[in-house]
């Protein structure tokens, strides 16, 4: 979809910029981004700077940079859906028949997911009327926008560091401990949640080692907060 709203409004002036969140780096990465075959650029952030600088915590999640290279829109959801003529987030349908229950309940939860409507009508605002667009946010209003930075987000994201350099060096028991005290600070960060529960060897549950998966997390914040709302679109 990305790519396809990018051919649209290059000419235009719009570029867009893809970057996967990955501990694994381009080992990982590099197969989805071969097979997608993007014209865009599309990058890897093996080291998390995007959570850590930016205040990203979760995906997809997307930062309006204009062209003198000030922020117009900081992070936030941004799903503009399967193609570019979309509307957002599709649910999916209902259960076939002979579902399990564990894949009934996984239909229901993603059914229930509050997203944010009409980004791709955003973005093709902005880039027609530029900072005169209703979407186009003040300095001021980044600011006041921006996630937190208590002492305990601070210190999720040095707890989250250290996991990652222990893992990658191959002391990836002892990296649990680290994750485990990251996701206890700063327990709203999906990034790092997904990206431990990632990690863990195919023998590993995250229920049991980090006492949480996806589904079960999602289901005690409830579905309709998985994703922060944005106030410039329908809910």
């Amino acid at each position: 979809m990305w790519q396809e709203l990018r051919t649209e409004l290059h000419p235009l002036g719009l570029e867009i910029v893809t970057v996967a969140l990955d501990t694994g780096g381009a080992d990982v990465v590099r197969p989805h981004v071969e097979q997608a075959a993007p014209k865009h650029p599309s990058l890897i952030d093996a080291a998390h700077q995007l959570d850590e600088l930016l205040g990203v915590v979760n995906v997809p999640s997307a930062v309006w940079i204009d062209e003198s290279g000030m922020i117009v829109r900081g992070p936030e959801t941004a799903y503009p859906g399967k193609s570019a003529s979309g509307d957002g987030y599709e649910p999916p349908k209902e259960p076939p028949p002979d579902a399990s229950p564990r894949m009934r309940e996984a239909i229901d939860v993603l059914s229930r997911l509050r997203v944010p409507r009409g980004y791709t009508e955003a973005i093709r605002d902005w880039v027609e009327n530029s900072a005169a667009s209703r979407f186009a946010l003040t300095a001021e209003e980044v600011v006041s926008r921006s996630r937190p930075r208590p002492r305990d987000a601070a210190e999720a994201a040095a707890a989250f560091e250290l996991g990652q350099h222990l893992h990658l060096a191959g002391h990836a028991a002892d990296a649990i401990a680290w994750f485990r005290r990251a996701l206890e600070l700063q327990p709203d960060n999906w990034t790092y949640k997904r990206q431990a529960w990632n990690l863990l060897a195919p023998d590993q549950k995250s229920l049991d080692v980090y006492g949480g998966d996806w589904m079960t997390d999602v289901k005690k914040i409830g579905p309709e907060n998985y994703y922060d709302p944005v106030p410039e679109l329908e809910g």
